[in-house]
This record gives C-alpha cells, structure tokens and sequence, in this order.
C-alpha cells in the first residue's frame, strides 16, 4: 500500500498540474462576448467561422469600396472582436480603403493569466488560418494582419505554423516579448505606446533587430497599452504603413 502511494503521489502532482498547462478555450465565455456585442455591432456584419472541432466562432466583417487589400484583425487577451482599440481600427479601415475581418480569438477564464494562455494558440492560429481562407474566398488578392498585444503572440504561431500563408505585411501593436520578425517574408510594423506596458518595452530594441527591408518600428508618444485617446494616431500610422506596404 505504501508503495502503491509512493508511486501515485507523482501522478496526483501531474494531473493538479494539467489544468493551468492544458487549459481549453473557454467557448461558454466566448458565447457571452457575442451575445454582448451582436446588439451593438452598427458598422459590418457578423460572419460565422467553423473550426475542424465544428466550433464556431464570431467574425465581424465590413467591406470598402474597391478595397486596396483584406486586413485581418486580432484583439488581445480575453477580449473580443469590437473591444477597446480594436472597433475603430476595423470599422474605421474600411472608409479609407482596407476591408476588415475582426477575429473572435480563444479566451479563457475572467481570471486567466497571460502564462496560461500558450495552451490556445494552437486553436488560435486555426481560427487566423480560416480568417485568411475567408478572405481569399471574397477575392481579396492581399491580406494584411492588424494585431493587438496577445494577438500578437497568436499570429506568430499562426505564420511559424504556416510559412508560406498569402500574408502581404503585419502590424504588430504592443506586442509582448519579442518575435522573430527576421524570418518574415513581408514587412512589418511594430508599433508601441511611449507609455506601454514593460514588457513590451523591454522587448522593443531586440524586436527592431529584426527588422528589414520595408519594415518599422513606431512609437506614439503619449500612447499607453491601450492607447487610450490616441485612436487617430493610431489609425494613422496604421494606414500609412498598410499604404506604403500594400
């Protein structure tokens, strides 16, 4: 018997582990963030996306006129596709030519951690992955992604994932750590806030070292993480860039 417990005492150890390292999308939350935000949604039209699993997930999706290109959109950490700084950029985009696809992204609890939030980027980089098949679909011969601080993190898993996607430049806004911009084939801007959150300060000088070609680094002063009233600033620098780069 002693010995029965000895040998289960690793097992029991690795199974309270599992939950924090295996954590899934959190679907019953998601259903809330779209019952919330489909009564308010003025500007574009909410579209379905299926996952294999046949989950399926809240797009909002607004066209231009004679759209110069397809911008995909992914908002931060346990949010949703009309939040915060993320609604202008995907309503405001279109009337100046960019059609807008705003991804509903995995969320997982209220009280989830930025640590637990790895174990989705799996299904993360699914949900871009049709994004992208969506727009294609429509026609679009460029598609762009426009990302926010967690998304950010989930469309590098989506691009190391998929190497050769028909990805034609990424904005990166906030974005935590540092990716590898170096390997990219297209250009990117990375874009932060004077006073953004440290980590994303601490990563910027590495993040700018992989920089090249038609790629840069911006940042807007006064600008929190957020960047709270600093929306024109930075629809601005995002259309310019999308401009130059598209």
């Amino acid at each position: 018997m002693r010995l029965f417990a000895l040998l289960l005492a690793p097992l029991l150890a690795l199974l309270l582990a599992l939950p924090a390292a295996a954590a899934a999308a959190d679907y019953a939350r998601e259903k809330k963030w779209a019952d919330e935000v489909l009564p308010t949604v003025l500007t574009g039209d909410p579209v379905w996306l299926e996952l294999p699993n046949g989950h399926k997930f809240l797009t909002l999706y607004t066209e231009a006129p004679q759209a110069k290109a397809g911008v995909i959109v992914v908002h931060g950490m346990g949010v949703h596709p009309d939040w915060g700084l993320i609604g202008p950029l995907r309503q405001n985009l279109p009337e100046l030519g960019y059609a807008t696809l705003s991804v509903q992204m995995p969320v997982l609890r209220a009280d989830a951690r930025g640590e637990d939030y790895p174990a989705t980027f799996g299904e993360a980089a699914a949900r871009i992955g049709q994004a992208v098949a969506f727009m294609e679909a429509k026609g679009y011969g460029k598609i762009a992604l426009v990302t926010h601080s967690l998304g950010c993190r989930m469309a590098d898993r989506y691009l190391a994932l998929h190497p050769n996607a028909p990805i034609a430049a990424w904005v990166a806004i906030g974005a935590s750590g540092a990716p590898d911009y170096a390997k990219l084939k297209f250009p990117v801007l990375d874009m932060y806030g004077e006073n953004d959150l440290p980590q994303v300060l601490k990563g910027a000088a590495q993040r700018a070292g992989g920089l090249k070609g038609k790629s840069a680094q911006v940042v807007v002063p006064k600008a929190d993480h957020f960047f709270e009233g600093r929306d024109k600033a930075l629809l601005e620098g995002v259309k310019g860039f999308l401009d130059k780069s598209l």
